[in-house]
């Protein structure tokens, strides 16, 4: 997650040159991908006590994920009206951190 959040920092200073606009979009969409992931793993680790229970807490916690992930992207598009290719790239890019994560772990 703070990898993540790196990126959401990193992807708001890259679009900094763009305007202000954009670099809260870009930093926005990796920011709820961030979120994302800290609801699901603090859904996923309060508790466990056997494999069917670790099974439901893992998928209620992704489907908690993207449902943040899916609003979040939601609000930053048409409430906030931010320019959508700078949060699609911020959100891309932090789900790829995430998705490196696992492939680089152990």
């Amino acid at each position: 997650m703070l990898l993540q959040l790196a990126v959401a920092l990193l992807a708001g200073l890259v679009f900094l040159a763009l305007g202000r606009r954009e670099a809260m979009s870009a930093a926005a969409g990796a920011v709820i991908v961030a979120l994302g992931t800290a609801l699901l793993s603090l859904r996923f680790f309060s508790g466990l006590s056997g494999a069917g229970m670790a099974l439901s807490r893992l998928l209620t916690g992704m489907l908690l994920k993207w449902i943040v992930i899916v609003g979040g992207l939601f609000m930053i598009l048409f409430q906030y009206k931010l320019p959508p290719l700078a949060a699609i790239t911020g959100l891309v890019a932090a789900y790829a951190v995430y998705l490196l994560a696992f492939r680089f772990k152990g």
